[in-house]
């Protein structure tokens, strides 16, 4: 007897050939998706590219000593995955805390927050991959004045006794 998940899911026409698993090369995404100032987006994942319905995927450069103009994402999640350097984010209403990340490291970004993603090296690209939780890249630019100095926030694992940094 089947169980629940396979009942529930009719093979397609054609046996998932094409409707099923898709390898998107990396020197093929595609760089017409929503841009903010000082840094490229290039979609993976998408409707548009393969009928994605709930997520967006794609890279983010930002080029040494560079920062993104202030910026959210609407009602989306965002996850920035740091493949190499060092990134700087500053978030807030007036931008006023500041983390670092580097290779390796998950950025977890909430609907509605002001953020800047800053490079903070002056001589290595910072190479990201990042996700989001609807296959719309929604990016909604900012003008904001920031404090000149963010304070810095550590993180702290809710689930861990001695977790987090």
């Amino acid at each position: 007897m089947p169980d629940d998940a396979e009942a529930t899911h009719d093979l397609p026409d054609d046996g998932w050939r094409h409707s099923g698993v898709k390898v998107i090369p990396g020197d093929s995404l595609d760089t017409n998706t929503a841009q903010t100032p000082g840094m490229n987006r290039a979609a993976a994942i998408n409707a548009a590219r393969v009928g994605a319905q709930k997520l967006w995927a794609g890279t983010v450069h930002i080029h040494p000593d560079a920062k993104t103009g202030a910026h959210h994402h609407g009602a989306l999640e965002s996850v920035i995955y740091i493949v190499s350097g060092r990134a700087r984010m500053r978030w807030g209403e007036h931008l006023e805390f500041t983390a670092e990340a580097g290779p390796g490291d998950f950025i977890f970004i909430p609907p509605y927050v002001p953020h800047q993603e800053i490079n903070a090296s002056a001589d290595e690209t910072l190479q990201c991959v990042l996700v989001r939780s609807d296959n719309e890249a929604v990016v909604v630019n900012l003008d904001i004045e920031p404090v000149e100095k963010p304070a810095t926030v550590l993180w702290i694992d809710p689930i861990h006794e001695n977790g987090g940094v």
